[in-house]
């Protein structure tokens, strides 16, 4: 009898262990659906007209998304996050949420692709990479748990259109002892962190 109910009880633990997996795969599958219908939004309207509460990715949903940090980057959170991550991971919040304004401002700007990850892959085909871990020949994954879970707290909210853009519009910027030839035809806008952000003169009255 002793066996029946150990075997009872391991049974149970494997099927609770299931449910908890398929709950964690229904957050991620509903994050990155209600990601996918922001971020052609905020493409094609910028900031206007903020989501209703029920479109908007929650937190438990938006961590459900690659837990390991580890996910092909196909889906607008986590190309987001690994960009945040890998750009400013050491800059704390506010070099974090700077790199979100960039990625953000850049989508369906003029020039610029009308998807997240296409923004973030922007150059690659020619070897020029917009953002420079995307190309650096090294590997993609996130290594530190703590700063990938802030860096997609910090994707959640630029794709809820919760986080304000601390750059005033930024749409590049470069680390603060570089001095790369096509800052001096922009106008900085601010620096956070290790890094200076700038946009083009035509945006400046915006």
């Amino acid at each position: 009898m002793r066996l029946k109910y150990i075997a009872a009880y391991f049974a149970m633990l494997l099927l609770l262990d299931q449910a908890i997996a398929a709950g964690q795969t229904q957050k991620a599958e509903n994050a990155e659906s209600k990601a996918e219908v922001l971020e052609q939004r905020a493409a094609t309207e910028g900031g206007n007209n903020p989501p209703s509460t029920t479109e908007i990715v929650t937190k438990p949903e938006a961590q459900a998304v690659d837990p390991a940090g580890k996910k092909p980057l196909d889906d607008a959170i986590t190309c987001l996050s690994r960009t945040i991550y890998w750009e400013a991971r050491g800059d704390g919040t506010d070099g974090m949420e700077a790199i979100a304004n960039v990625v953000m401002n850049r989508l369906g700007h003029e020039g610029f692709p009308n998807t997240i990850c296409g923004v973030v892959k922007q150059g690659h085909e020619q070897g020029a990479c917009q953002f420079s871990w995307w190309c650096d020949g090294r590997l993609d994954d996130a290594e530190e748990d703590e700063p990938y879970a802030i860096a997609k707290e910090i994707a959640r909210k630029a794709l809820n259109r919760q986080l304000p853009d601390r750059t005033n519009g930024a749409l590049y910027y470069h680390h603060h002892n570089a001095s790369p030839s096509w800052s001096g035809k922009y106008i900085k806008t601010i620096k956070v962190g290790k890094h200076d952000f700038y946009k083009p003169p035509s945006d400046a009255a915006k």
